[in-house]
């Protein structure tokens, strides 16, 4: 019988070098491919989500860690002000989450964003009030007043899940006077195309009409891997002049946001257009017969592009390809500019971004 020695102090001190060095590395972040444009970053962002200092079932520290990993770049943790069901439990602070999520997201290269849930009847429904100093104070019995504090604090203020069929029954959101009052004082900044797993088609109408941020969040109570563990989770795509707060803040009060969910993108159409223009590039040619040519489109972004009503002499309709290159045939003497409107990339109700490609 053969006889195996181990030398056990080797081993053990192998052992607390390796788990001495594992505390010095953290989990994998993932990686969102949508490129910068005219000179912005594109900062990923979800900016309603919960905890237990409200109605959620996590801790702050665990969603700054949740957004990490989602590979989020910016987090508003939005706890009610009015419903706190866990107040026998838990103190009602309510900037209780933020100061204890802090620490964690300095240490995750993550933006914080201080913030408030102002959770109302409709209307005016439910709102969402960020960047604010002291969520303490934003309170009033009058639903305009306790926006207006929100406001006076310097908040980016937008409404929540305006077609939520609990507030809306028929999921249609409405412009209420209330509402036409505070997008008139400027107290309405953005709105909720998409929440959770539904979104709104007619707001676009409305953010363009009153040039409001496009927003989409996750409002997430339980735990995020949950709902999303296999796909991307919804969020705001933010075109800001450099990833800091001070320039995030600027970019939204000056609406360069983009709603991006369910490989699906919308909101301003010159921002669309130069989120597909960064994404894809032509090659040349690279094989020709009599009656075709063969082209190659690269596509360096995680959404896969869905073309539609083609231009004669190409193809109808044809996915471009997430993270892929994919093969276009182009027919002789057809010309070398085309045009397609993209499906998942929404400008209006039932209005697709249109295109033009020259090859």
């Amino acid at each position: 019988m053969q006889k195996i020695y181990i030398n056990m102090k080797k081993t053990f001190l192998l052992l607390a070098i390796t788990l001495f060095s594992a505390a010095f590395v953290s989990a994998q972040k993932k990686i969102i491919n949508i490129p910068g444009i005219s000179g912005y970053v594109t900062l990923k962002c979800d900016f309603h989500i919960h905890t237990v200092f409200s109605d959620g079932n996590v801790w702050p520290a665990y969603r700054v860690d949740e957004a990490w990993k989602d590979g989020l770049d910016v987090l508003a943790i939005t706890d009610h002000l009015e419903y706190l069901p866990h107040k026998d439990y838990i103190p009602a602070d309510h900037n209780a989450a933020f100061k204890i999520a802090s620490q964690r997201a300095a240490e995750r290269n993550l933006i914080l964003i201080h913030s408030t849930e102002i959770t109302r009847s409709m209307p005016p429904g439910h709102l969402n009030a960020l960047f604010v100093e002291d969520a303490a104070t934003i309170y009033d019995e009058d639903d305009y007043k306790t926006i207006e504090n929100a406001a006076k604090q310097g908040a980016f203020i937008h409404w929540n899940h305006p077609g939520w069929k609990a507030q809306e029954p028929d999921g249609i959101p409405k412009l209420y006077d209330i509402h036409k009052k505070l997008l008139a004082n400027g107290l309405i900044n953005g709105i909720e195309f998409f929440n959770y797993n539904e979104y709104y088609p007619n707001i676009l109408e409305w953010c363009e009409e009153y040039d409001l941020a496009v927003i989409a969040n996750s409002d997430e109570h339980g735990i995020i891997s949950e709902n999303y563990g296999h796909t991307t989770r919804p969020m705001t795509l933010v075109f800001a002049k450099e990833r800091t707060r001070e320039s995030l803040k600027e970019a939204m009060f000056d609406s360069r946001t983009l709603a991006y969910f369910n490989n699906t993108l919308a909101g301003r159409e010159d921002l669309l257009s130069k989120v597909f223009e960064a994404s894809i590039s032509i090659s040349k040619p690279y094989y020709e017969n009599d009656n075709y040519s063969w082209v190659e489109i690269t596509n360096d972004s995680d959404v896969s592009f869905k073309m539609i009503n083609g231009s004669e002499g190409v193809a109808d309709g044809f996915t471009i390809a997430a993270n892929a290159v994919t093969t276009l045939m182009i027919k002789k003497g057809s010309g070398k500019t085309f045009e397609w409107d993209v499906e998942n990339m929404l400008t209006g109700y039932e209005e697709y971004l249109h295109v033009s490609i020259d090859f």
